[in-house]
């Protein structure tokens, strides 16, 4: 069965082992925003479609026959263009997305928020050093605190000039609990960033700021498009790929 995998998490990389050592033709898709990204198993294509007329092409072309959105959580677009473009073509779709944060422990006790922008707001009446997580892309929303010490973490750089207060550490998870609590003590960290990505990598940061009694604002995680099937670990998704017959 060829399958096109939108990939770039690890669990997209779990199911493509699994998928690929049942036998089925597994197509990893990848944004390709990431400098070296970690790389499944099988074949894979880097970049986009050309919306949701070029992945419709894309679909009919190579006559795919299911599509598994397997992208981060905070990755709308693409899961809306994919929700689109299966529905004009009958492929089925399946949307394997990581549980969030909103069952962890401290999850009462987060500042939930909207967006990053509202993330930036909150985070001004908590704290005057902040260790902001919310990824490259929107690192600019911040770029305001120019008079103030930010820790900000990414994996690539962003492509602006930060301002000389801040500290710019390029790191790639997984993060440890005593490291994590080590960095925040040590930059006197008082106000935590971070989306809602769920998933083990990250979530050392979420107990650390817990137990130094760090506000954590956590941005909500987008809605996903109406009507579709959602499941939580790769082995399901591997199950609904096998129902397929």
């Amino acid at each position: 069965m060829r399958i096109l995998l939108l990939g770039g998490t690890g669990e997209a990389r779990a199911l493509a082992a699994v998928l690929v050592d049942r036998g089925h033709d597994v197509v990893s898709s990848l944004a390709g925003r990431v400098s070296r990204p970690a790389l499944p198993v099988g074949r894979v294509r880097t970049g986009g479609f050309g919306g949701v007329d070029g992945l419709v092409a894309h679909l009919s072309h190579h006559a795919v026959r299911a599509v598994v959105d397997a992208t981060h959580p905070f990755a709308a677009q693409i899961s809306a263009n994919a929700a689109e473009a299966c529905a004009l073509t009958g492929v089925p779709l399946v949307r394997l997305q990581r549980a969030g944060w909103e069952r962890h422990a401290d999850a009462g006790r987060f500042h939930w928020v909207a967006d990053v922008e509202v993330a930036r707001v909150a985070a001004e009446g908590l704290g005057v050093r902040p260790f902001v997580t919310t990824g490259r892309q929107q690192l600019e929303v911040f770029a305001g605190w120019d008079d103030r010490y930010v820790l900000a973490r990414v994996v690539d750089p962003p492509h602006w000039p930060v301002p000389a207060s801040w500290e710019l550490l390029q790191a790639r998870g997984p993060y440890t609990y005593a490291a994590e609590r080590a960095l925040m003590e040590d930059r006197r960290v008082d106000v935590l960033l971070t989306k809602d990505s769920g998933g083990a990598l990250t979530e050392a940061k979420l107990e650390a700021a817990a137990r130094l009694c760090v506000p954590v604002v956590v941005v909500r995680r987008p809605p996903l498009p109406d009507g579709v099937v959602v499941v939580e670990e790769p082995a399901a998704a591997a199950r609904w790929v096998e129902s397929l017959g």
